[in-house]
């Protein structure tokens, strides 16, 4: 894969495939921009360079070929332009492939910026069309490709766009780069201990990428709704908690896995539980083996947090992806915040993926005392379960 520093783009179009796709307030108000302010890098070095640049991006999940004002990227189109803090133009299409988009394309002057609007509103992006990767392709010389948190995806702007651009006019951005290298680099050869830390919601969504995570590290740490697949498989009552009873096996062998390689595996040993999922309910903290029939767990308790805390305090590599509980509500928040402070607290190279997990360092105020934090989710799952990325194969 090259990087956009191994081709020529002085004084070319360049078309940057960025990730917008930032969280919002009921009030439209960006609430991290950190993907915005992420692919800066790129976008500076373009305008450095004399190049013409256009931006795009999706940003939500309108419905196809409708125009969603609450999906507009007019509020990204704000922030970056005061993030970039540059004397050209930035300019806002009202459309993707339409007139105003081709007249602004053909207007641009070096330096001058197009940003697109929202890709998702063409139905051509999701499906892969070719017709509208040709489109696309049009409106440049080169291509470069800075949406890592996009990048598992199979759509037009990152898989089949790429087909008009040879390999002297097609590249990663320094985002893409970064991330890809730093990710191989700690999971092909980590410092160690190295230690796993994996929460969210299902053991189904990540049941490949603790496979392979069990042949690479020391330890594993297992938090949040996926706890209580493994804690029934050992026999323990979990009452109403959430479980897959269909990969009861899976975790058995997981752990059986782990064991024969002297991989330590631990689990919460007391959660915070109540009646039903609300913010207004009762709770108790009880041992993970003594769950009501009619209760739920939905944090992990501060047993846990202390045995998890011991774990990691020799680490010298930590991956994190997936919070220890239902973070969103502040009363079933402590375990993932906690452990968030002590993995950020270590002496340990940090990796946070993308998704939650950022978004949860992000609430704790940790962010700046990790290692790296990803923008991606499910690309960066999805790089741990050792996929062909279709964004990276495309540039290859």
């Amino acid at each position: 894969m090259r990087s956009i520093k191994d081709i020529e783009i002085e004084d070319k179009r360049v078309f940057i495939r960025c990730d917008f796709n930032v969280p919002q307030d009921e009030f439209d108000n960006i609430t991290d921009d950190r993907r915005i302010r992420s692919a800066l890098q790129t976008i500076r070095y373009c305008i450095d360079r004399n190049c013409k640049v256009v931006l795009a991006s999706h940003f939500g999940r309108p419905k196809s070929g409708e125009f969603d004002p609450k999906y507009s990227l007019a509020t990204v189109a704000k922030r970056l332009d005061t993030l970039l803090k540059i004397k050209n133009k930035l300019y806002l299409s009202t459309d993707v492939v339409g007139e105003d988009t081709k007249a602004k394309v053909a207007s641009l002057e070096a330096g001058d910026i197009l940003l697109l609007e929202n890709l998702r509103y063409e139905a051509g992006e999701t499906a892969n069309d070719a017709e509208f990767a040709k489109e696309l392709a049009s409106y440049a010389d080169v291509y470069i490709n800075d949406a890592f948190g996009a990048c598992h995806r199979k759509h037009a702007s990152i898989y089949a766009i790429t087909e008009h651009f040879d390999t002297d006019h097609k590249a990663a951005g320094f985002l893409m780069t970064k991330e890809v290298n730093f990710f191989q680099k700690v999971i092909d050869n980590p410092v160690r201990p190295f230690v796993a830390v994996v929460g969210g919601s299902k053991v189904s969504g990540k049941l490949q990428a603790l496979v392979n995570l069990i042949q690479k590290v020391d330890k594993v740490i297992i938090g949040g709704g996926m706890a209580f697949t493994f804690l029934k498989a050992q026999g323990y009552e979990i009452g109403n908690s959430l479980v897959e009873d269909d990969l009861l096996d899976e975790a058995r062998a997981i752990m059986y896995k782990a064991k024969k390689r002297g991989v330590k595996f631990y689990l919460p040993v007391d959660v915070v539980v109540a009646p039903e999922f609300s913010e207004n309910s009762i709770t108790k903290y009880l041992p993970a083996q003594e769950i009501p029939e009619d209760w739920m767990g939905l944090d992990i308790g501060p047993a846990s947090s202390r045995l998890f805390r011991s774990a990691i305090n020799d680490a010298q590599t930590i991956i994190w992806n997936g919070p220890m509980g239902v973070y969103e509500i502040d009363k079933f928040s402590k375990g993932s915040m906690k452990m968030s402070h002590d993995i950020a607290d270590t002496h340990a190279t940090t990796i946070v993926g993308g998704g939650d997990t950022a978004d949860v360092a992000q609430r704790a105020g940790d962010v700046d005392e990790m290692t790296f934090v990803s923008t991606g989710g499910g690309a960066s799952l999805e790089l741990i379960e050792e996929k062909l990325l279709p964004g990276i194969e495309a540039l290859k």
